[in-house]
């Protein structure tokens, strides 16, 4: 080989290499940018409610834990470590399961209104359910109902669907409950995710079902299971979760237990490796503006996370009242529950403080409805 064939092949050698270089930054900066990329339109942008200056008096039904006090007490440690997982402090999801039985989200009613708050310091994850039967104000259907602006909490998602289209905004229903749950309760939604029936029913069937666990007989006879663990598939899980029998707050609870198992399952070895597979086969059938980088931190946060440290929450039951309005649209009374909603803001004030829920202690009375429901 001559001295110039060797200085030529060192050229086509460092040419090789370099353009090999450039071609994996650029096939790295693309992998990052598709990451962060949302799967779906963004919330916009909601102004955020700011914390009460002024204390009420208590009202005489709340419980010891519902005692009304609209200044969050929030202590700041001088060192705190950072989130982990790479994600933020703190992240405000609206989770929100769909009562549509398609594969489309053209029509269909919030059937489940969840504000989860997760910490990614401490880390906690926490998950306030809203009854789908309160009547609030919706923003934007007074001009498409003859000036009627108030109707149940669960329909502000279906006259935000393409099928009503009140609210002309991409995120569609998901969008229009997160304003109304921000302009009746002061709620701060960051991110939203909106499931629907069939798809829920085809995620619990891909990690091959999942077990509820029924503590004691009172649950057992609203949940129609038997106390134990029973192992579910995806329409018996859909089933347990709208389980009307007992009431609304039983039905909240029948579906907070489908919640508890969801995330034994995710968390298992078997399943966390299959987390992106399965982001991938059901991100056509999930409406979110999460990136799958994002995802990510949350899966990563999960794998991580005491159990102790994940609680259900519902506002006090003794807060609401069970009453009837006449509805315009219907042109008749329809069912409705009614309830004090500067006290429910100050409940809301303090959950996304991160100061309520806290699990009662051992040897604490504390009535059943104000007891978080710790997930094992």
């Amino acid at each position: 080989m001559t001295r110039l064939q060797r200085i030529t092949i060192a050229i086509l050698s460092f040419v090789a290499l370099t353009l090999a270089v450039a071609l994996g930054l650029y096939s790295y900066r693309m992998v990052q940018t598709a990451a962060q990329q949302p799967l779906g339109p963004m919330l916009p942008f909601i102004p955020q409610s700011l914390p009460p200056t002024w204390t009420a008096s208590p009202a005489p039904t709340t419980s010891a834990m519902g005692q009304v006090t609209l200044v969050p007490t929030v202590s700041f440690p001088t060192s705190t470590p950072g989130p982990m997982c790479g994600g933020p402090a703190l992240m405000n999801i609206l989770v929100v399961g769909a009562d549509t039985r398609g594969d489309n989200y053209t029509y269909g009613l919030a059937d489940a209104i969840r504000l989860v708050r997760v910490d990614f310091v401490t880390p906690k994850v926490s998950a306030l359910e809203f009854p789908r039967d309160l009547w609030v104000e919706i923003p934007h259907i007074a001009d498409n109902l003859n000036g009627q602006d108030h109707e149940k909490i669960n329909q502000a998602f279906l006259y935000g669907q393409p099928g009503f289209k009140y609210w002309d905004d991409p995120t569609e229903g998901s969008g229009l409950l997160a304003l109304t749950l921000n302009k009746n309760f002061g709620v701060n939604v960051d991110h939203y995710i909106t499931v629907n029936m069939r798809t829920f029913e085809k995620i619990i069937n891909a990690m091959d079902g999942i077990d509820v666990v029924i503590p004691n007989e009172k649950v057992a006879r609203t949940a129609n299971l038997p106390v134990g663990t029973t192992h579910l598939n995806g329409a018996e899980a859909l089933k347990l979760a709208r389980n009307r029998q007992g009431g609304s707050f039983e039905r909240a609870d029948n579906q907070n237990l489908v919640l508890c198992a969801l995330r034994k399952k995710i968390t298992s070895p078997q399943i966390v490796t299959q987390i992106p597979a399965l982001i991938e086969s059901f991100q056509d059938n999930i409406r979110t503006d999460f990136t799958p980088e994002q995802l990510g931190q949350l899966a990563c946060l999960a794998t991580q996370m005491p159990p102790e440290n994940i609680q259900l929450a519902s506002f006090p039951a003794d807060l609401f009242k069970q009453t009837r309005t006449f509805d315009p649209v219907f042109d008749k009374r329809i069912a409705i529950l009614d309830a004090d909603f500067t006290i429910l803001r100050d409940f809301v004030a303090r959950f996304q403080a991160g100061t309520w829920p806290t699990a009662a202690a051992p040897s604490t009375a504390v009535d059943e409805e104000d007891t978080p429901i710790i997930c094992e």
